[in-house]
């Protein structure tokens, strides 16, 4: 008999126990120790999540221990939904967010018109265009090449967290990227 295979009061042995559909999952949790599952990825979200809390970047934060979470409750069938959807479901989210006030009322038609009686506001709607502009160009980029998301989402926490910036978006970022890249041979 094998040192720890021993019968127990009801006859069974611990293998027998152990393949027994009802049991394996508890047995095999037992001896894998649920967490040891930390791959290099695993590591890697830890290392992001660490880099958000400490940038006090929330967003970045929630975003991981989603992540993190996915993976680590084996809910792998979300990441194909999330990779081809949730780029522009954020898009979505975001944009309610800006045209909230206008909804609601808090910014009336009066408010809006006077835009065009200020320099500063003109600017601003330009600016605000350009920023769309590249936005674009950023959506365009990431989805083409997603190398750059962890680069671009990298030096945004680096940046957030070292140097006292501000999150600014991946997307402005990623369409800035797009904006010099045009002027370098491929």
């Amino acid at each position: 008999m094998k040192a720890g295979l021993g019968r127990y009061k009801t006859g069974f042995s611990h293998e027998k126990i152990a393949t027994t559909p009802l049991y394996s999952g508890i047995i095999g949790a037992k001896r894998k120790r649920v967490f040891v599952n930390m791959d290099i990825i695993n590591l890697m979200l830890l290392a992001l999540l660490a880099m958000g809390i400490l940038g006090n970047n929330s967003a970045v934060s929630i975003a991981v221990a989603v992540l993190l979470l996915v993976r680590l409750l084996h809910v792998e069938k979300a990441f194909p939904f999330l990779e081809q959807y949730g780029l522009q479901i954020g898009i979505i989210v975001l944009t309610i967010g800006v045209l909230a006030p206008l909804a609601s009322g808090k910014i009336s038609p009066q408010t809006i018109l006077s835009i065009f009686t200020h320099w500063q506001s003109i600017v601003a709607v330009f600016v605000g265009i350009f920023v769309a502009y590249l936005g674009g160009r950023g959506v365009t980029l990431m989805t083409a090449n997603p190398l750059v998301v962890t680069g671009i989402l990298l030096g945004t926490i680096i940046g957030v967290t070292f140097f006292r910036g501000v999150p600014v978006g991946p997307l402005i970022a990623a369409g800035m990227l797009a904006f010099i890249l045009q002027f370098f041979p491929k």
